[in-house]
């Protein structure tokens, strides 16, 4: 039987939008990553917060913001409960690029759509695992499994295998790279076929790379020009994805004396460029065949690079000798230090900068891509300042009152403050030996037991020791005497920060701070060049792996109106017999194998009448018998008349069809059906442990001395033939119970 499968582009769809999709397996709901961009849309993330209750299950396919940026706002803001599984590279690298990508907005602007909390939070979630881990699915998705294939691109970058009891085999394969690189391995979807279903991207469709002896040579040959001339080279690329192919090919490089750039500076400047590196020295066993081998043979670690330097600021960056080549993140020149090297360095003709990767439509870098010959931007500079003066006593002012709201909202009773006891309120330290505590409630509302313990004879005042969260309070008594005694007409040099700051003791996690903006107007003069280091199969390469793969039906997603009509062209012409959507935004595509099928839903009176029977041979299989009259599902719709419900109609729903109890005289008879694949050599084992005797002869079981003859017919019953003996009705009950008798 044939599973219902359905897909919903949430985003992605018809556009170079980031990737997000909804997968429906009959009821079971699969998200295919959930990626975000610096536009960070509004109707995305309705889209998102509408659609998170249906989700039973998400699949990370790679670590960038391309394929995850939206999972932490999903998590901290969505609440979202469901599994989410990634690659163990994934996992890792995908957590750095989450750090930096939210300290590189925070850095400039009050970016409030997550926090590094929710990044924790949404990847302690994630369960890790390896390529070709076999995961079954629970709950509705019982007899379905998923499994990552190595895609290349990214470290730990995977396609999605989803499979269902061998009927359907659907493969998530999107920003896929069959060549091998330095690093990584190719792809591996040229050893699947015919899949049911196949989702892919069609972004590179029409793009044809150079070759990658030739980008090498341009790239090396522009920085060694540019840093003869003295000039500073800026290569905007990612966190911890293609920065890794980047940094092993400037370190080989920087190591080779023809070169001549080993007198040169080498840095990567991110908010978590060493520990990208540190974590890419722990996953060797994820990259290429090559340097996995050459790691088992010679024991050193292609990662522990010895030229570059790791910088986290700018000031770490100022420090390092002219002329230098600085890899910053981000690669669309929008947020990062990427951006802010760009304002400072695009003025200058020296300074090269080079782009890595074809970025969404309308950032920084696709413009300067597309638009070469524009020289002149007007871009806005952002940037957060530390307040001081009398912003800064009106941000204290406002703290202080908040706090003062908070504490009379929600007042705590310290019951470790001895001032608070009532009954040591009552106590006269020195009047008597025995404490007598008055009595209270004299008017007869206290009964004779007292609710509090008192003391008996010769109290013992105990000091309670005061404490929050961080420990215990601090007596400055205590400390007095280590205080040195100043002589008369000597002033106290720390006397006045001490008044300074007393008035204003509010626990502030960073110093107080503002965002302001302001446009510049940037003239281009260095050089800008693009040189392709995405990492993707080219347009050509695509269309003869998906016909070697031959897929069932086909998905495109992701790319520009022209590239997915183009692509979707060339596909069929290639397979003329496979059907090819290309869905736009919010569209749902039927992709059953079958797609001739309705689905039902039973009602839950029929349901309970049902008696199931157990099939031995089914794999513990529970089927019965259904007498029931298929209706369409009635909606009720209310009818309303300002705030007031004035009458209610039911509708039928189009589509949706229920099975609801039909009359018992509308009930046929029907003859008895026997349920089960029953095999003779099988049910010779049954016989034998009732002590009849049967062995084979000619294909035909012969039992009971011969007697009772038993053989298969071609439409895969079992006849029985012999004399109406009793051994003849004993092996006719034995072989009944092998079916289930419906």
């Amino acid at each position: 039987m044939s599973s219902i499968v359905k897909f919903e582009g949430i985003w992605g769809a018809g556009s170079e939008t980031p990737h997000c999709y909804l997968l429906t397996v009959d009821d079971f709901t699969f998200m295919l990553d959930c990626g975000w961009d610096e536009k960070f849309d509004k109707d995305y993330v309705d889209r998102l917060s509408k659609a998170i209750n249906r989700v039973d299950c998400v699949l990370l396919s790679f670590p960038d913001p391309l394929h995850l940026g939206a999972y932490p706002y999903l998590v901290g803001k969505c609440q979202l409960t469901c599994p989410v599984y990634a690659t163990i590279p994934v996992y890792k690298n995908g957590q750095m690029f989450m750090y930096d990508w939210y300290q590189s907005h925070h850095s400039y602007d009050e970016f409030e759509l997550f926090d590094l909390d929710d990044v924790d939070t949404a990847f302690e979630r994630i369960i890790q695992v390896k390529y070709h881990q076999s995961i079954n699915m629970r709950g509705k998705g019982l007899g379905m499994s998923v499994s990552a294939l190595p895609a290349g691109h990214m470290l730990g970058g995977c396609m999605w295998r989803i499979t269902r009891d061998g009927e359907e085999d659907i493969l998530y394969a999107v920003d896929y790279n069959h060549k091998k690189e330095r690093h990584l391995g190719g792809c591996e979807l040229d050893k699947i076929f015919r899949p049911s279903l196949l989702i892919t991207d069609a972004f590179n469709a029409t793009y044809r790379p150079e070759r990658r002896r030739q980008r090498d040579l341009k790239f090396v040959s522009q920085l060694q020009t540019t840093c003869r001339g003295g000039g500073n080279v800026l290569v905007a690329t990612d966190t911890a994805g293609r920065v890794l192919e980047i940094c092993h090919l400037l370190e080989q490089m920087w190591s080779t004396r023809e070169s001549g750039l080993s007198a040169y500076t080498l840095a990567v400047l991110s908010n978590t460029s060493y520990h990208v590196m540190h974590f890419a020295k722990q996953m060797i066993e994820w990259m290429s065949e090559k340097l996995t081998k050459s790691f088992d043979s010679s024991r050193s670690n292609p990662f522990s690079l010895k030229h570059v330097k790791f910088c986290h600021t700018l000031s770490d960056l100022a420090q390092l000798p002219s002329p230098k080549v600085v890899l910053a993140s981000f690669p669309d020149l929008e947020c990062g230090f990427s951006r802010e090297l760009f304002m400072q360095w695009a003025s200058s003709s020296k300074n090269s900068i080079i782009l890595t990767s074809r970025t969404g439509e309308g950032t920084l870098a696709r413009r300067l891509i597309d638009n070469p010959n524009v020289r002149m931007f007007k871009l806005m500079e952002k940037r957060r300042v530390i307040l001081d003066g009398d912003e800064l006593e009106e941000h204290l002012a406002m703290l202080r009152q908040h706090r003062v709201m908070e504490r009379m909202k929600d007042p705590v009773v310290d019951s470790s403050d001895e001032e608070d006891d009532p009954e040591l309120q009552l106590l006269e330290s020195g009047k008597h030996d025995i404490i007598c505590l008055e009595s209270k409630g004299e008017s007869g509302n206290q009964g004779p037991m007292r609710s509090r313990k008192h003391h008996h004879m010769f109290p013992f005042h105990e000091e309670k020791a005061r404490s929050d969260e961080y420990g215990e309070y601090i007596n400055h008594a205590d400390f007095e005497h280590l205080v040195p005694t100043l002589l008369e007409g000597e002033e106290d040099p720390s006397r006045e920060q001490v008044q300074q700051y007393s008035r204003d003791i509010i626990e502030v996690t960073e110093p107080p701070s503002k965002c302001i903006s302001q446009q510049v107007t940037i003239r281009v003069e260095a050089t800008v060049l693009f040189i392709d280091f995405e990492g993707r199969s080219d347009g050509e390469s695509i269309s003869k792996i998906i016909e070697a793969v031959s897929p069932g039906r086909i998905i495109l997603v992701r790319g520009s109106s022209v590239t997915l009509s183009g692509h979707a062209a060339t596909l069929r012409s290639i397979c003329p017999h496979t059907p090819i959507h290309t869905p736009v935004l919010g569209q749902v595509v039927l992709a059953s194998t079958h797609t001739l099928m309705q689905q039902i839903q039973l009602s839950d009176p029929l349901l309970r009448s049902l008696k199931f029977f157990q099939t031995p041979g089914c794999r513990g299989a529970e089927v019965a018998w259904l007498d029931g009259i298929a209706k369409k599902r009635k909606r009720t719709q209310q009818l309303e008349q300002g705030d007031q419900i004035i009458s209610s109609v039911e509708t039928a729903s189009d589509g949706d069809l229920v099975v609801e109890e039909a009359p018992p005289e509308k009930i046929p008879a029907h003859e008895t059906v026997l349920i089960n694949e029953l095999r003779l050599s099988d049910f010779k084992q049954v016989l034998g442990k009732a002590g009849i005797m049967a062995e084979f002869n000619a294909g035909i079981l012969w039992c009971a001395n011969g007697t009772i003859a038993l053989r298969k017919q071609e439409a895969g019953n079992i006849a029985v033939e012999g004399a109406l003996t009793e051994d003849y009705y004993t092996i006719r009950g034995l072989l009944y119970d092998q079916y289930a008798l419906l």
